[in-house]
């Protein structure tokens, strides 16, 4: 009888080793490596884009057949690299971005984010890794082609992207119809060109990669700009509160130069793909 128990036992020992191997293989990757879970939309190119290949530097989404590519991947490469882990790319919708990275789905975000006071209330942000200004698309052939101040906007329907300072600060435009918030930019680039808004604010690099993919797409840059604190155009590495992370990523983006950041970004805006 205490043979029996002793082999009953040592079975569920055995059976808990195993299971408890079970669950950190989880957190491991085909390398062998700890998995960088990293959450972007896919979906603001030039930072970041899905397509169907490995091209252009593309890695595998998550649970998709598709692949993610632009600058916010490549700096995704690095950290990876840098901390000696394995890259996961995990597409999430820009309002579940930092849910995610609270509930622990993604150890990181990396898609365009600026480290505004009000995201740092309840996440952690690496240094900038980026650094832009705001612009604004319109059609090329657009009542609003030739505006050059926020004030030529006077009665324009405009919008930006929900839950980003590109959507708060069109209130600044004296007598602007500001309309509901776009999901992503794709559907705002299709909004525009079919006559819903004249125009949505967005980012430099955004408004280049919009008017490089669509001919009847141009991007003004308002002058003066809109007014807005440094951080709203910054764009820097999302973590959790205390994450150990933090000083870690950032020692790995001390190591990349102005001059390369710069490359990565013209590379990304060359590759990025037209609009549907």
């Amino acid at each position: 009888m205490k043979k029996k128990l002793l082999i009953f036992l040592t079975a569920m020992m055995t059976m808990l080793v195993l299971a408890a191997c079970g669950s950190g293989d989880e957190k491991t990757g085909e390398s062998g490596k700890k998995v960088l879970k990293v959450g972007m939309e896919a979906a603001y190119a030039p930072f970041n884009w899905s397509q169907k290949d490995d091209s252009n530097g593309g890695v595998a989404i998550k649970d998709s057949k598709e692949y993610a590519a632009g600058y916010d991947v490549e700096f995704a490469k690095k950290i990876a690299e840098g901390l000696d882990m394995e890259l996961q790319i995990v597409k999430t919708d820009w309002d579940g971005l930092i849910p995610s990275l609270q509930s622990g789905a993604i150890d990181v975000v990396i898609a365009g984010m600026s480290p505004t006071a009000e995201r740092k209330d309840t996440i952690d942000f690496s240094e900038n890794y980026y650094t832009s200004d705001y612009v604004i698309v319109v059609k090329a052939d657009g009542p609003y082609a030739n505006a050059t101040s926020l004030a030529d906007f006077s009665g324009a329907k405009i919008t930006g992207q929900q839950a980003t300072t590109h959507y708060d600060v069109i209130d600044q435009i004296p007598g602007v119809k500001k309309q509901v918030a776009g999901t992503d930019f794709g559907a705002m680039r299709v909004q525009l060109q079919s006559g819903a808004i004249d125009a949505y604010v967005s980012e430099r690099p955004e408004g280049i990669s919009a008017e490089m993919a669509l001919k009847n797409i141009k991007y003004i840059v308002p002058e003066p700009n809109f007014e807005a604190d440094p951080s709203a155009t910054a764009v820097a590495v999302g973590l959790k509160k205390g994450s150990d992370l933090t000083e870690q990523i950032n020692k790995v983006l001390a190591e990349i130069s102005e001059e390369e950041r710069q490359k990565i970004m013209e590379d990304a805006i060359a590759n990025q793909p037209a609009a549907e």
